[in-house]
């Protein structure tokens, strides 16, 4: 079976079990954030399981369905958690389901995620668009992929204008929104201090354990990306407190309320 043939089967489903709605924007939620699943109008559920070549998380906070709705009067499509490289060793772990996405119609992905970040002033509760990453991991999604589209240009990954337009509706709204170089570890285990020493060096902001495959994966597939991180700790030896990932699920359900009106207010009046 092939990934192009399980794509095609799940956008028919989709478009029949949502009577044919076309979102144009894409949405993964990240660790702790499931409750902006409740900004979904009129939400139209799927649970990955009904989906060819979705894998099942295997994390906390990451429920395993697909929404398609309207949120803020702009077409959507959710994916209510992601799967991560460390739990199977796959890099491509999320290619059906974004490539699924791009299919449907999504010109836009939205990235969300928890991450510690490198910046003491930059706290647990904050909240950061990524403006570029570094991946520590040595891996690609695209191992494998047939033919030259894969030699991918990550120039600008995380779209410049939707960037900007991020920054401009958190000034309107009253919102603090940092801005910063997200560095990709594997996991699962947390970082070293030593590590992030050497990632500060490197020019990194915040790190995280996702959202770089699915960058590339979108980008690939041709549709702009921008990236909210969620800080949830201080980074490994810039504190006392022990990390943990009941702490990542604590702090970003908090810290949620932001992102959530963020995005509704991002979301309203897409562009034509």
């Amino acid at each position: 079976m092939t990934i192009n043939h399980d794509i095609t089967r799940n956008v028919d489903l989709l478009e029949a079990r949502s009577g044919g709605l076309k979102p144009r924007v894409g949405i993964i939620l990240g660790s702790g954030l499931g409750p902006l699943a409740e900004d979904v109008a009129d939400p139209t559920a799927v649970p990955y399981g009904d989906l060819h070549g979705f894998p099942m998380p295997g994390v906390g906070g990451h429920a395993g369905r697909l929404l398609l709705g309207n949120i803020a009067g702009t077409p959507v499509a959710m994916l209510h958690g992601r799967s991560h490289y460390y739990e199977a060793g796959r890099a491509d772990a999320m290619k059906v389901p974004v490539r699924t996405l791009a299919a449907l119609g999504c010109e836009a992905l939205i990235l969300t995620n928890a991450a510690g970040s490198l910046r003491a002033e930059v706290g647990p509760g904050s909240v950061m668009a990524i403006n570029d990453h570094i991946s520590l991991t040595g891996v690609s999604p695209l191992f494998g992929e047939p033919g030259d589209g894969k030699f991918v240009n990550m120039v600008d990954a995380y779209d410049p204008a939707l960037r900007a337009r991020l920054q401009e509706t958190a000034k309107a709204n009253g919102l603090t929104l940092h801005d910063g170089v997200y560095a990709w570890f594997c996991g699962p285990h947390f970082e070293t201090p030593a590590e992030i020493r050497a990632a500060r060096v490197l020019g990194a902001d915040a790190v995280g354990m996702s959202t770089v495959p699915e960058c590339i994966l979108a980008r690939h597939a041709g549709m702009k990306v921008a990236a909210l991180s969620i800080v949830t700790n201080l980074a490994a030896g810039m504190d006392d407190i022990g990390l943990s990932h009941d702490q990542t699920l604590s702090v970003a359900a908090r810290a949620a309320g932001d992102v959530r009106n963020l995005l509704l207010a991002f979301l309203k009046d897409w562009p034509a």
